[in-house]
């Protein structure tokens, strides 16, 4: 699509996208929900970023202006949205959010009635009225809708959160880092509700702190809290708070990848795990899938974003999926990855099993793993060539069953992702290089 990607319309701010994009999302989605559904409601919500009210103002304009009642969180998470969007019976919801980016950038989600990312096939006729193929009326008189604050719905979604754990959090030292984002006024309350002694940082935001040197993209900060205050354990946040990483009692980092093989492991101890399976996406570690595989459980793995793990998810019935990033989705609880739940089961498991987060993970070696990318402007062409294909065999055939390759195209620029894992950083980054030199090597052959 042109404008909507795997994580909604993200861009920069009044660049790439601007307040007029959100008063045209907003007047095509309330014109076609009308008309197809007849009265709508729509709720709203949005993290810290300075632009924030001006898309949700722009949002309001467009949707109240084809006869949709619009209900604000105002600063709230994404997974809230998707909560209160399924569990209220809006028709849909919007979440203003730009997730782990700087606060230059932002974006529009639309979520569907039952708490799921809007289809494609929607989304396409958004960008076809964006483009001015495509004419719409605007309401009149009495049918044009009205906006209201919906302060309750948060307050809901955290009294959710809060009912979740069967065992109390109380005496537990926690530490939070809400990356100055949308979970600054939600995630202390629920821990805090749940009886944690929690320690809190980033949890000012200005507008423009959003992320910045700090949350689950800098986690540097929170494992320096967690071993200067001696906490038991640690959690960060992004910018919407729908992913979340651990930090165990020693300071060190539990990422999306050991999340879903410790709760898998849980679920298969007492034969909940649905199929005896997780989902993952080809980015995650070798030695995860080596880890599950001694305990018995399969590893599905999707291409890379949450979008695929999330389908997976729901086409078998999964008990849970994500990413290294931490975008961790438990079937049983959400639709989408939701970070303060995901911080609530991982804290749940330790207490239930009187352990720390670290013996948890002790049974997992994670491989060592190189990223790097390739600016190439005919993506397809070179990566469809033999050659290239010749060089990674060689690699494979060296690396055996004790590390991997993949190659892709990033979606959002010319650029070829090499990952490569192996048994040493210097075999990660000898192989990455081969294959680097290689793509360019041919991207120069076809000038």
């Amino acid at each position: 699509m042109k404008y909507f990607g795997t994580d909604g319309f993200r861009g920069r701010v009044n660049e790439t996208l601007t307040v007029d994009h959100a008063i045209k999302i907003g007047k095509f989605l309330g014109y076609y929900f009308s008309n197809t559904l007849g009265h709508v409601r729509c709720v709203i919500g949005k993290d810290t970023r300075k632009s924030g009210y001006m898309y949700e103002y722009g949002l309001v304009a467009g949707l109240t202006s084809t006869g949709v009642d619009v209900s604000l969180l105002h600063v709230t998470t994404t997974p809230s949205i998707s909560y209160i969007t399924r569990t209220e019976k809006f028709d849909f919801g919007i979440m203003i959010t730009a997730s782990h980016n700087p606060y230059y950038d932002n974006g529009i989600k639309v979520i569907d009635r039952d708490g799921f990312k809007m289809s494609d096939k929607i989304l396409e006729l958004v960008e076809e009225y964006i483009d001015g193929k495509v004419d719409i009326e605007l309401a009149k008189n009495e049918k044009i809708g009205r906006a209201s604050d919906y302060i309750q719905g948060r307050n809901k979604y955290m009294s959710y959160l809060a009912q979740i754990p069967t065992q109390s959090f109380r005496g537990y030292k926690v530490g939070l880092d809400c990356a100055n984002g949308a979970s600054f006024m939600i995630a202390k309350n629920v821990f805090d509700m749940l009886g944690a002694d929690t320690y809190v940082i980033n949890n000012e935001p200005d507008g423009l702190n959003i992320n910045k040197d700090c949350g689950s993209t800098h986690i540097e900060k929170l494992q320096a809290l967690v071993k200067e205050k001696g906490l038991d354990i640690g959690f960060a946040f992004d910018g919407d708070s729908d992913r979340c990483l651990a930090v165990d009692e020693n300071g060190n980092v539990v990422d999306g990848d050991m999340i879903i093989y410790i709760y898998g492991c849980y679920l298969k101890e007492r034969n909940q795990l649905v199929k005896d399976t997780v989902v993952t996406t080809v980015m995650s570690n070798i030695g995860l899938t080596k880890a599950l595989a001694a305990k018995g459980i399969k590893n599905v793995q999707t291409p890379v974003g949450d979008k695929y793990v999330s389908a997976e998810i729901q086409k078998e019935g999964y008990s849970v999926g994500g990413e290294q990033s931490g975008h961790v989705i438990f079937n049983k609880y959400a639709t989408t990855g939701d970070g303060i739940l995901t911080a609530i089961k991982v804290l749940e498991i330790c207490i239930e099993k009187k352990c720390t987060l670290s013996s948890l993970v002790s049974d997992v070696t994670i491989f060592p793993q190189l990223l790097i990318n390739v600016r190439v402007e005919k993506m397809d062409e070179v990566l469809e060539r033999p050659e290239l294909k010749e060089t990674t065999d060689g690699i494979l055939a060296k690396l055996a069953d004790t590390g991997r390759i993949v190659l892709r195209k990033s979606g959002t620029e010319p650029v070829v992702r090499i990952m490569v894992e192996a048994q040493t950083d210097a075999e990660c980054e000898q192989y990455c290089n081969e294959i680097k030199d290689k793509i360019l090597e041919l991207s120069e052959s076809m000038k």
